[in-house]
């Protein structure tokens, strides 16, 4: 088993600046039944994530709508249910990721299956976003406010590509975000460890990385996702204090030795 890094205070209040931003929450809180008409749920391998929205899903009976085919992280997804308690009679090898999501959904939080909606073919957050939009309107759906459930280190830039795909379209929903989770981290006893429960979630040095590798993307400037650049989102705006946490971190000579350790 991996051990737990020992990040220095100023590194973890860095990180955790960088990441709660990165997690865009428009609710104080779990959403309530009425915030969504539609759920969309972007695969990923963070179970508390998966969690929550299959939670969320149960509890309002708002239509669910998974998006997720094999991608470059999907192996992720297959560890995390291979290891897991009450998941790992889940087959994965070869699946996509929306059809083991829906297993996780329907057998062990009991979301209906009329209730459920797979799109298993994008392999990338762009793809995400316009496969779902091609599955609304080839089942009719219209509706005015969508809640989006994603990874939290991508859920910024995951909302922002579902609003650049629908961009100059009046019938446009509302995009709620929601990433389930607010990571956190903070100095254990036996190193640095995220907040309360920490099963299913990322090694802190991968959180790290995934973190540090949003700022590129979502910066609207020659080579970032935004409109000066290759115009995968919408423009976003990236506060002063989060700027500079990630240069600190840029610069953070124990941290880069750290990941490039692990090998991430």
């Amino acid at each position: 088993m991996m051990t737990s890094p020992t990040l220095s205070q100023p590194t973890i209040q860095a990180v955790n600046t960088l990441g709660q931003w990165l997690a865009q929450s428009d609710f104080t809180g779990t959403p309530q039944a009425q915030d969504a008409d539609l759920i969309i749920l972007a695969g990923n391998a963070v179970i508390p994530t998966l969690e929550a929205a299959c939670e969320f899903a149960a509890n309002s009976e708002k239509p669910l709508l998974i998006t997720g085919g094999i991608g470059h992280s999907t192996t992720y997804l297959y560890a995390e249910i291979a290891r897991h308690p009450r998941y790992n009679t889940i087959p994965t090898t070869g699946r996509a990721e929306a059809a083991i999501i829906q297993d996780i959904a329907h057998q062990f939080w009991k979301v209906p299956s009329e209730k459920i909606i797979t799109e298993e073919k994008s392999t990338n957050c762009g793809e995400n976003a316009r496969f779902s939009v091609d599955k609304m309107a080839e089942l009719g759906l219209s509706p005015e406010r969508v809640l989006i459930i994603q990874d939290p280190t991508m859920q910024r830039r995951t909302v922002a590509t579902f609003a650049r795909v629908w961009q100059g379209n009046a019938q446009a929903p509302e995009w709620l975000s929601w990433p389930g989770i607010n990571p956190e981290l903070v100095e254990g006893e036996q190193g640095t460890v995220f907040a309360g429960e920490a099963d299913g979630l990322w090694p802190i040095e991968r959180y790290v990385s995934l973190a540090l590798g949003e700022i590129p993307r979502l910066r609207d400037d020659a080579t970032g996702y935004g409109p000066q650049g290759r115009d995968f989102i919408v423009h976003v705006d990236i506060p002063p204090q989060v700027m500079a946490a990630w240069h600190a971190l840029q610069q953070d000579m124990a941290l880069s030795a750290l990941i490039r350790e692990r090998g991430l």
